[in-house]
């Protein structure tokens, strides 16, 4: 059985976000992150931010997805931002050092005004 997982995509302006709820674990981070590479297309010149408001949980597999699709959008000199995470989940991003290379933000609000839309 999967865990439940519903990602919302919607786009402000050029910048792409994809807002969390739920939970990425072994049953479903390769399928969500799947979509979510197929969504995005070609990284060149992508703006996106993950907006992590409702996810209660990310496991290693799902933090080497992140970090991966960073990896891209960098490399197509584009920009990503991480925002709104919960205290575990923030925690665990922490501890990983994903906070050190990829921007966080507390709010959408303030991701979207450091990108410039």
């Amino acid at each position: 059985m999967n865990t439940p997982i519903d990602i919302k995509k919607k786009n402000v302006g050029s910048v792409d976000v994809f807002e969390f709820h739920g939970e990425l674990d072994e049953t479903n981070s390769d399928k969500t992150f799947t979509a979510i590479y197929n969504t995005i297309g070609d990284f060149t010149g992508k703006k996106i931010v993950f907006n992590l408001v409702g996810l209660k949980y990310l496991n290693s597999k799902s933090i080497g997805y992140i970090a991966d699709i960073f990896s891209n959008i960098e490399d197509g000199n584009g920009v990503m931002y991480i925002t709104n995470m919960t205290e575990e989940v923030k925690d665990t991003l922490e501890l990983v050092g994903i906070t050190s290379i990829i921007a966080i933000t507390d709010t959408e609000e303030q991701a979207l005004a450091a990108i410039g839309g």
